[in-house]
């Protein structure tokens, strides 16, 4: 199981798309999770970002966005949760 990445509002969205690139070449897919709108803005542009990394690689990919719950300090949140893999 691949570990999931987090992104907060504050994430820089080019180290985060390093990250997934990283993460699809070594296990062939990424999962990265986000919660607030900041934060899943950084992760799309993320995405986007990586599919050009990858894309120089010769590999494309797609997203698929779903939901998560994820407790927080004892409090239950609704993330969004972004698959990256290869089409």
């Amino acid at each position: 199981m691949v570990d999931v990445i987090r992104v907060a509002a504050q994430s820089k969205s080019t180290a985060v798309a390093g990250a997934i690139a990283g993460v699809v070449r070594e296990h062939g897919r990424a999962e990265i999770q986000a919660i607030g709108a900041g934060a899943v803005n950084q992760a799309i542009k993320a995405v986007a970002i990586a599919r050009g990394f990858l894309a120089l690689e010769g590999i494309d990919v797609i997203c698929i966005p779903s939901f998560a719950d994820v407790n927080i300090s004892g409090q239950e949140r609704t993330a969004i949760r972004i698959t990256v893999e290869p089409r």
